[in-house]
């Protein structure tokens, strides 16, 4: 059995490529900490602490058959990627040393080839003066000498392979079971061959605290919630009870500040399952949740910068409406109390151009004030429009995609939208765009009743003069098409829509203002 199929992960053997970037500790100093948000109350069990990483140094020797005279690497997880951590060059008799000056950040570690073809994986823990032995045609044919946590898994993978062939082998005669008898009987012993499982891993974890090995098992344990409870006067069982527990003691063993974790291609899949699963898409019950593994990552540099990264690439451009109030909470709460150290240049003019033009456009704020001129030359305001919906549209006459759904934007109106008193006041992207903008207009026969609007250059300088956001900041437009839906007090109820989804909202708020 393998590293990968111990840990019950998926995962496949990539050729690696050699622009692998090299994954280096922060050196950035430490965040300012005067927050204005306090972690939720969360159960945790720290089985595990933090060794340190930097003091000694790291050689671990290979032997590596028939590779002589081939450059080799060592290179770890890092994250949902790979990173290459150091190299060497075998001898006329395949042999090499993985040396350096500074001990390796302890995790999930492997060989790869000249060919960067991943060889097989190694624990690199506090011990990190072993050797390593392995045939580049016999890959899940190597051994391990000299490393405690490596002794560790490879008497864990014999174990937990043993009784995993019992419980498949018991699994494959369930079916045949002749009476609910023979059933219950092999149900009972899969039962306790599954409990045999958790006992080898809870054994290693309580033997050996201070592993990596019980670190990584410790972090992957899974919740089993106990017998749901029934209502003593209801007689009724809580159906979510076992969904509550897990949820709670989720990360009950999972220390954020461990950077080790880093190294492991099972931590981020396991922030990513639980905030798909346990966590309501709603930004209000996000936000509690990534401030709480930040702020149990900040003592370490590296962890939370990762993690700070993760969310704001996750919800800058969210994959539902309204998550982007995360990245607005990321945005006021960390980014504008220093964080922005952790980001080059070009990533901080984004983070702050993107944070504070999404501060003016949440939903359920009023919309910014649009004073646009249209077609004829005339200013017409966002606010003179009274009717029960506004439909904002931001696009380009001369883009691809704009072309097809401003059509289509207009058989809804003309089918359905018209008559529910929805206003369409639409702009372009660029004022040199008018000619093209009146050919469109005509070569499509779009409505009379629009409102076709666009920034004059001397707006445009005026509100540069002025220091104040330009419509385009206002509204985050970073693409074209953009539709936002407005309501009769021009609050924004949708965003970042497509028109069906725009019509689909437009036909709930309808029902909702009937009731």
């Amino acid at each position: 059995m393998n590293m990968k199929q111990a840990f019950t992960l998926s995962l496949s053997l990539l050729i690696l490529v050699s622009g692998f970037s090299q994954a280096k500790k922060s050196t950035t100093a430490k965040p300012t900490t005067n927050k204005t948000v306090v972690a939720p109350t969360k159960k945790t069990i720290a089985t595990v602490e933090k060794p340190a990483v930097n003091d000694g140094g790291h050689d671990i020797s290979i032997t590596l058959n028939p590779a002589k005279n081939q450059k080799v690497y060592l290179g770890c997880y890092y994250g949902k990627g790979k990173a290459i951590m150091d190299s060497c060059k075998l001898d006329e008799s395949c042999k090499g040393h993985f040396k350096g000056a500074k001990k390796l950040v302890g995790g999930i570690y492997f060989v790869v080839s000249q060919a960067y073809s991943i060889q097989f994986e190694v624990l690199v823990g506090n011990q990190q003066n072993f050797h390593i032995t392995g045939d580049t045609t016999q890959k899940d044919k190597f051994e391990i000498t000299g490393s405690v946590d490596n002794d560790l898994f490879k008497s864990y993978s014999k174990s937990t392979s043993e009784i995993g062939t019992i419980i498949n082998n018991l699994s494959g005669t369930l079916k045949d079971a002749k009476t609910t008898a023979d059933s219950a009987k092999i149900r009972t012993a899969m039962k306790e061959k599954n409990a045999e499982l958790l006992k080898v891993r809870d054994d290693i974890i309580e033997k050996n605290p201070n592993t990596l090995m019980s670190a990584l098992l410790a972090a992957m344990r899974r919740p089993e919630a106990p017998a749901i409870p029934v209502d003593p006067i209801t007689k009724k069982a809580d159906s979510t009870y076992p969904y509550r527990f897990v949820k709670d003691h989720y990360w009950d063993d999972v220390v954020f500040a461990d950077e080790r974790l880093l190294r492991t291609p099972f931590f981020e899949p396991k922030i990513d399952e639980y905030l798909k699963y346990y966590v309501s898409p709603e930004s209000d019950s996000i936000i509690p949740e990534i401030q709480y593994m930040l702020l149990s990552s900040r003592d370490s540099k590296e962890m939370y910068a990762y993690l700070l990264t993760k969310f704001t690439n996750k919800y800058i451009n969210p994959e539902y409406m309204g998550q982007d109030k995360v990245f607005v909470h990321l945005f006021t709460d960390y980014y504008l109390h220093g964080d922005t150290t952790l980001l080059d240049t070009k990533s901080k003019k984004t983070i702050i151009d993107r944070g504070y033009s999404m501060m003016l456009n949440q939903l359920g704020s009023v919309a910014p004030p649009l004073d646009l001129t249209d077609t004829t030359g005339k200013v017409i305001s966002l606010y003179s429009l009274k009717n029960k919906f506004t439909l904002f549209a931001y696009w380009d006459p001369t883009c691809g995609h704009c072309r097809q759904e401003i059509p289509v934007l207009d058989s809804i109106y003309r089918a359905k939208w018209k008559n529910l008193d929805v206003k369409v006041y639409s702009a372009i992207s660029k004022d040199d765009l008018l000619p093209e903008l009146k050919k469109f207009i005509i070569e499509k026969n779009l409505p009379k009743d629009w409102y076709y609007t666009y920034e004059t250059r001397a707006a445009k300088e005026a509100t540069e003069k002025a220091g104040v956001p330009n419509f385009r900041q206002g509204y985050d437009l970073n693409k074209t098409p953009i539709f936002y839906l407005l309501d009769a007090e021009k609050r924004i109820i949708g965003k970042n829509l497509t028109i069906h989804q725009i019509d689909d909202l437009i036909s709930k708020k309808l029902k909702t203002n009937s009731k």
